[in-house]
């Protein structure tokens, strides 16, 4: 290992075997365009001369071939290369450092030191590369300078901001030292933290706080200044400005990150790590080490959390957890033969990765006991399992000499480009350079060297791990007869994923045993033999197998026969995939599956996911379907068929991905108005042929709320009201039985009422709500045209004129629609005192808040900043700003925040923060509607929905969608209170 004080000779004295060198393909001439230009560079003139030698012109020609990022390098900075050939690598380094530390010691502001730390980095950065591509330091000293360039950026860094602090007042201590006993702990881990960093890694980083030792002025909050002064670290280094960046940084292995702040107190993750702490974090923290800070504290913290990285009991479960893991790996970037082309030699089969959990489980589960196992280096810790007895040292061999290789491989490709990628060129003549760029002839000599040592560490991983699952279930022999489980079939369901095939067996037992309806026919058991296979299958390619089964199950025994569903199956292996994505993702669709058969041959419609229907064809197919009805309760029962079915269509294409939840609303919405229109139609042929038709009359239907809006969800109810109006000389309608005009309407409006929500056989079509009419509740259930402009006028409260900005017609004769319509906008458009309608709303939301607060981020119309704040933001606004600009009003929440920023009520920065929070809550409301009934709970939640909800969110995976949706929610809070004023 190197050693920083230097005294070994200059780089080019040192320099390694040629043939592991880059190559340059056209014999040197590469290097020739970099000299030419040179030769103008007075500040070249030196290196020029150190170019004569053959050996470093060979050296530095195969580099600029290979790495368009060290040309770069070379060609910007002539006499730092120069400065680094000739220097004693181990001392320039310690030179380099020393002189960090100097120059952020007298940096004045945050901008100046940024500059220091970037210039040390791209200085250290080509001096480790040189020693690296020249053969000077081997794997083990390049990825030690690397750590050590880290540890000091960290240190000059957070000495830097501490003395910021001093200078502002809010600390109080003496500039000099006040970082190392300031309780502030900044732990590395992974890489990092076993001084294992590769060329272009990011640095993991967990920032911990002491609150007993923070000397902070009176006032100031530890939590808020510890994590103002990390957010500022992170700044340091982590920001690209013109010299470039230090390192990328990553805190996302604090404790529970989507819900913490980026610096943490040392008592909440104590807690944390005692009562909830996982068994990937055991693993993250193995590797941990203070590195800057105060770093006695840190070490200190790390020994307090000994017990729970280091179980004295055996731990054997941590084998599954972290296979797991690698499975994870696999399945979703789809890493699972040996390749060259293409292969990720961190990721994949026989890859880096493979390695640190071959050592890394054994340490789980011996480390408890053997204190010797905690260590943190890889290389070191295979030397410790064949002293401990663990592993053979011809395993241990093997692993090492791969580690050592696969890193040297791994520094190689970042060099090319300054990227933090682990994977091999595709294409042929990216493939070819690296390979050159590695010291090989060509692309076969690279290619079998590599294989080699990715097939060594693959056969002894699966040697440790001969008994975890396989992602693969071809030639599988499934046997479910018997009275005892199958032990081959118990073994194949575990490869195939299943966590408990037991429970599996005993469900399918259960079916061919004709323990329900569904399965108790010859012909249906029949029939499920041959679909069995294929549906478990098709189950355990899902995110939860054991859930979808299970549900499947449930979903079985409430079929009334089964012959038709597997048939369907039998008939239609796609749908296999489709029906076990629901099973294991939407409980609620399933249960609306077992209930409406008829909905798998609307599925199985080639036509099912093809562009939705427009409001032109729904009208049409809702038209057919009425036409059809022989009576009126067959009308009733054929909307509510139709309804259905459509509504679960849309659902479908939300769980497959086809549609967005965005469009789904729309969608939703769309086929609420076909179907309220031809309800409405066939409620006025009744009243028309029994009461017969009122002088002049009409009515029209307003939609409100989600439905006015277009952000209709799968079990939203429907916000209606009916106005109507006559010719003012009647006095009854002219049928069989006369009704004065508004008792008339007022039929009609009860009527229309029973046919959307009324239960038949069938089910129910949609619950109604007519509470927004005029005078509410207590007023009656249609109003008058007249009555409704002058409630509007003079009697209506703001919430109800917020309301209205929803407000949208949907059916009705064109002339009164137009009346209606003019009537709302007059209503909007008037002139308003800004601090009456904010008074109003901001005690609006109080009034709600005080009966449905809560702090549950997935309460999300109710939680602050969530729904109810976004559409009163959006009311608030265009009921203010209507009258000056018309123009703002939309009953749509996200295309009011686009208006009201196009026509300068809000700034285009505020809009396209509530705009993307409006979209992620709706994203993420239409989801949880959709798949669940009733509250939404992650600790129970499938886990197919939470993968549905990260990506709806558009978020990596559910623990970061928690995170954006609290910094989300925040955020509208914070405009709420700025913009509700």
């Amino acid at each position: 290992m190197a050693d920083w004080a230097g005294g070994k000779g200059a780089l080019i004295d040192r320099l390694g075997a040629e043939e592991r060198w880059p190559q340059d393909p056209l014999g040197g001439k590469s290097l020739e365009p970099l000299i030419e230009d040179w030769r103008k560079d007075s500040a070249a003139e030196r290196l020029l001369t150190t170019l004569e030698h053959p050996r470093v012109r060979t050296l530095i020609a195969g580099i600029v071939a290979g790495s368009p990022y060290l040309r770069s390098e070379f060609a910007r900075h002539p006499a730092r290369l120069d400065d680094a050939l000739r220097a004693d690598p181990e001392r320039r380094f310690a030179e380099l450092t020393a002189a960090l530390a100097s120059d952020l010691d007298a940096a004045p502001a945050l901008p100046a030191a940024m500059t220091v730390l970037r210039t040390y980095k791209a200085a250290v950065a080509q001096l480790i590369a040189l020693a690296d591509l020249a053969g000077v330091w081997d794997v083990v000293e390049v990825t030690r300078a690397l750590s050590a360039a880290a540890d000091a950026a960290l240190q000059g860094a957070v000495r830097f901001l501490f003395r910021q602090a001093i200078a502002k007042g809010e600390w109080l201590a003496d500039p000099s030292g006040a970082d190392l006993a300031s309780g502030y702990i900044v732990l590395a881990v992974g890489k990092y933290g076993a001084c294992e960093l590769n060329y272009s890694s990011d640095i993991d980083l967990i920032i911990f706080f002491e609150r007993a030792k923070a000397r902070l002025k009176e006032g100031v909050e530890p939590q808020t200044f510890f994590v103002r002064l990390t957010r500022d670290l992170v700044r340091l280094m982590d920001e690209r400005t013109a010299a470039g960046y230090v390192f990328r940084t990553d805190l996302r292995l604090r404790p529970d990150a989507g819900a913490t702040q980026i610096a943490l107190s040392t008592d909440a993750a104590a807690l944390y790590y005692e009562s909830f702490g996982q068994n990937w974090e055991r693993a993250a923290l193995i590797k941990a080490r203070a590195v800057a800070g105060d770093i006695e504290a840190g070490e200190d913290f790390i020994a307090e959390l000994a017990p729970f990285i280091w179980r004295r009991n055996l731990d054997f479960a941590a084998i599954a957890d972290i296979h797991a893991m690698k499975r994870q790996i696999h399945a979703f970037r789809g890493f699972g033969g040996i390749g060259v082309a293409g292969h990720n030699i961190k990721l994949g089969s026989g890859g880096i990765r493979e390695i640190e959990f071959f050592v890394q489980t054994q340490q789980l589960i011996a480390g408890g006991r053997q204190r010797n196992l905690r260590t943190r280096q890889t290389l070191a810790t295979l030397g410790v399992l064949v002293e401990a007895g663990w592993i053979e040292s011809a395993t241990a061999a093997d692993l090492a000499d791969a580690y050592r290789y696969l890193r040297w491989i791994e520094h190689r490709l970042q060099m090319v480009a300054d990227e933090q990628t682990q994977e091999v060129p595709s294409d042929p003549a990216p493939l070819e350079s690296f390979a050159r760029f590695a010291g090989y002839a060509g692309t076969d000599a690279f290619s079998d060297a590599l294989r080699s040592v990715l097939s060594r560490v693959q056969r002894h991983y699966a040697g440790l791990f001969e008994d975890a699952p396989e992602l693969t279930s071809e030639g599988e022999n499934l046997v479910f007869a018997g009275e005892k489980d199958d032990p081959g079939t118990v073994a194949a369901l575990t490869r195939l994923g299943y966590q408990r095939p037991a429970d599996v067996l005993a469900s399918v037992r259960g079916w061919h045993h004709g323990r329900y309806p569904a399965v108790r026919s010859p012909r249906a058991r029949e029939l499920l033999t041959e679909v069995q296979p294929l549906l478990v299958k098709a189950f355990a390619a899902t995110i939860d197998p054991d859930r979808a089964i299970a549900t499947f199950d449930t979903f079985l025994a409430e079929l009334p026969a089964g012959v038709q569903l597997f048939s369907l199956l039998k008939a239609n292996p796609a749908l296999m995939r489709l029906v076990a994505d629901i099973m294991g993702t939407a409980p609620r669709l399933s249960r609306i599956l077992s209930r409406r058969r008829r909905l798998l041959d609307a599925v199985i419609d080639p036509r099912a996911f093809g562009a939705l229907p427009t409001a032109e064809d729904l009208d049409a197919l809702v038209a057919a379907e009425m036409a059809q009805a022989r009576d009126p309760q067959d009308v009733l029962d054929r909307a509510r068929v139709v309804g259905s079915e459509q509504s679960f269509l849309i659902g479908v294409r939300v769980l497959s991905g086809s549609i967005n939840a965005s469009e789904a609303g729309i969608a939703y919405a769309r086929l609420a108005e076909s179907l309220i229109a031809a309800l409405a139609a066939d409620v006025e042929r009744e009243m028309e042929r029994v009461h017969g038709r009122v002088p002049g009359g009409g009515a029209v239907v307003l939609a409100m709320g989600k439905l006015g809006g277009w952000e209709m969800t799968a079990s939203s109810d429907i916000d209606l009201i009916v106005v109507y109006d006559y010719d003012q000389a009647a006095t009854q309608s002219d049928g069989a039985k006369p009704l004065a005009p508004s008792q008339y309407y007022a039929r009609y409006t009860q009527r229309l009422i029973s046919h959307l929500s009324a239960p038949t056989a069938e089910g129910g079509l949609y619950d109604v709500d007519m509470r927004l009419r005029p005078s509410g509740q207590k007023g009656p259930v249609a109003a008058q045209l007249s009555t409704f402009r002058d409630y509007q006028a003079s009697e209506a409260w703001t919430w109800e004129h917020l309301a209205l900005t929803r407000a949208r017609v949907i059916t009705g004769p064109p002339e009164l629609r137009r009346a209606v319509e003019e009537a709302i906008r007059a209503t909007l458009t008037r002139p308003r005192d800004p601090a009456v309608i904010a008074k109003d709303v901001r005690d609006m939301r109080a009034r709600i808040e005080s009966e449905k607060g809560t702090d549950n981020i997935w309460d999300l119309k109710q939680v602050r900043g969530g729904l109810v704040d976004l559409e009163f933001i959006a009311q608030h606004l265009q009921l203010v700003h209507a009258g000056a600009h018309p123009e703002v009003l939309d009953q749509n929440t996200q295309a009011a925040f686009r208006k009201l920023a196009g026509a300068g009520v809000i700034t285009p920065g505020d809009a396209g923060r509530l705009i993307q929070a409006a979209r992620l809550v709706h994203n993420l409301t239409q989801v949880v509607r959709l798949c669940i009934e009733g509250a939404f709970d992650p600790t129970t939640a499938p886990v197919g929905l939470t993968v549905l909800l990260a990506r709806a969110g558009g978020a990596p995976n559910f623990q970061s969608l928690e995170g954006e949706l609290r910094e989300s929610l925040a955020g509208v809070h914070q405009l709420f209170s700025e913009l509700v004023t």
